[in-house]
């Protein structure tokens, strides 16, 4: 598969610190572009990301696959303090359901 620019993960939210809008990309979380405008923060950030893609073409460095095309298997494991999960296991089976069903209720909220 090819990997374009537009494949990766870009967001704009504003910046109260900076009094702009800030474009970021979760791939490449040391880069950002601020400006006035959330349009201009997009473009601004996609823009920089392919810059510093082709750089690193050109560099024959390790270039960040995009999370959107990336595998999941849906198995990750958390750890947690003894008596939470004590807790949680004792809320799993009050409400009938396994601890797994019942994490991953909670983390899909």
């Amino acid at each position: 598969m090819v990997i374009k620019n537009d494949h990766y993960t870009y967001r704009v939210t504003w910046s109260a610190d900076d009094d702009e809008y800030i474009g970021l990309c979760a791939e490449f979380p040391s880069l950002s572009w601020l400006t006035e405008t959330p349009e201009a923060a997009l473009k601004g950030i996609r823009n920089l990301v392919a810059d510093v893609v082709t750089d690193m073409k050109r560099n024959k460095e390790k270039i960040p696959k995009p999370i959107a095309i990336k595998n999941y298997s849906g198995k990750f494991m958390v750890r947690v303090p003894p008596d939470v999960h004590r807790t949680l296991a004792i809320k799993a089976a009050e409400a009938g359901v396994s601890l797994n069903r019942l994490a991953s209720s909670k983390l899909s909220h």
